[in-house]
This record gives structure tokens, sequence and C-alpha cells, in this order.
């Protein structure tokens, strides 16, 4: 389907339900792609997004399974919630540094989605914005960011590695929960606590380091992390004392616990 240039914006479930819709060439005279534009178009394979298009409406991709790649524009500065939420043939994608955050569930369901380089003009990760994304290997979480939202990585099983920044500030609940291939984390003095549920099921984490600013962590935090021996603290015995440790937390606090350390 070709759509005219004297279009501007492709509106709210514009193609909805076209389940047989397998190209589209958008003009550059669009600057907008409205919510659900392009929902339930399990058929389109590619899409060229213009860089006349500032934003990404809510559920604009939402469903579309045969979606491979798609490259967004410089010009856009926000992906709404569930933008592409179960395009479960998308391998990759280029999120550009003009934006600043990435709404709830963009990214959910995307399974075959191996890897993402998060801009350093993002400021935050919405929840559940990379759940399930199972196929996901690495990622990396610029200085930017502030906060990691609920569930945001929750069920990235093939996930081994994540550097948390310094500005990090706040990691939601089942942030990390399944993350079953993840082997070490470094939490930053930014953070003061670890929410309930953030590594559930991490079963391969061996070590993590937690900082002398962190006050509690939450019921089941480091539940079902099998494998986690050891604990780099970089505070001293009587402040790790000092921490109020939620429930279901057996495995954390019968670690062999490093005092004044870091991995």
């Amino acid at each position: 389907i070709t759509i005219p240039d004297s279009v501007t914006g492709i509106g709210s479930s514009a193609f909805n339900g076209c389940s047989s819709l397998t190209s589209i060439e958008i003009p550059d005279s669009v600057t907008s792609i409205g919510s659900g534009a392009f929902n339930g178009c399990s058929s389109l394979t590619s899409i060229t997004i213009p860089d006349s298009v500032t934003g990404i409406g809510s559920s604009a991709f939402y469903g579309c399974s045969s979606l491979t790649s798609i490259t967004i524009p410089d010009s856009v500065t926000s992906i709404d919630i569930y933008a592409f939420y179960n395009c479960s043939s998308l391998t990759s994608i280029t999120i550009p540094d003009s934006v600043t955050g990435i709404g709830s569930s963009a990214f959910n369901g995307c399974s075959r989605l191996t890897s993402i380089e998060i801009p350093d003009s993002v400021t935050s990760i919405d929840e559940r914005a990379f759940e399930g994304c199972s196929s996901l290997t690495s990622i990396t979480i610029p200085d930017s960011v502030t906060s990691i939202g609920i569930s945001a990585f929750n069920g990235c099983s093939r996930l081994k590695s994540i550097e948390i920044p310094d500005s990090v500030t706040s990691i939601g609940s089942d942030a990390f929960r399944k993350c079953s291939s993840l082997t070490s984390i470094t939490i930053t003095d930014s953070v003061t606590r670890i929410n309930w549920s953030a590594f559930y099921n991490c079963s391969s984490l061996t070590s993590v380091t937690i900082p002398h600013s962190v006050t509690s962590i939450g019921e089941y935090a480091f539940y079902g992390c099998s494998s986690l021996t050891n604990v780099y603290y970089t505070g001293n015995e009587e402040q790790w004392e000092a921490i109020t440790i939620g429930n279901y937390n057996s495995v954390l606090t019968k670690a062999t616990i490093h005092y004044n350390s870091k991995q």
C-alpha cells in the first residue's frame, strides 16, 4: 500500500487488523503514527519510518509478529507504551539519540531481539519495557538512566550480564526476575533499596555487589538464586547487620559476605 504525500498523519487504528498487509511506504509528509495504527498487522515484514515522524503512538505496531527489523529516525522523541509489543520476529532495532524515554511494555514479548543499544538521551526504562525478550543476551544502560521500572527485564532468560550505571537510583520490583543466565551484577551506590523479587529466580547468579547505601532488601529479592555464594558489600559488618532484609532471602543471608569489598 502507498500512502499519498498529502497525508500528514496516520491516525489511531488506521490499519488495525489488516492481517494481510505485507508492506507499506510512509511518505515524508507524515509527522505522527497514531495509537494502534498497525495493531495486528501480522504479515507486515518491514516498514520505513521517515525522518518527518516525531512520535510513535501506543500499540502502534502491537502484534506485528512478522516484522523483522525497523529503523527509528532521529526525529522521534518518544516510543510510547506497547509500541512494539509482541513483535516476536523483531531481531534488531536502533533507538536514536532523540528518544528520552522507553514506554511501558514497549518491546514486551519481542522474543527474538538479541541486543539493543539504549542511547544516552534516555532517562527512564519503564515497567515491562523488555519483559519476555528471551533472546536478549546483552544490553547497555547509559549513565542518563535514573530508573529501571517494575519487571523491566523480567524473563530475559539469556541475559548474561548487565551494568547498572551510577545514575540509577531505583530498581523496580521484579526488574530482573527469571534472568536465569545472569551470573553477576553490581548495584551502584546511588541505590538505597533493592525491591521485592528484583532478582527472583536468577538461578545462575553466583555473586552480587551491594553498596553500603542500601538500607533495605525486599521480600523474595534473591529468592531462587540457588548459585549465589558470594556477596560483596562495600560497607562494614555493622552496616550490613543494620540492613532490613525481607523474608525468603535465605540464599543471600547464607552466602559468604565480603565486607568493604567490590567484585
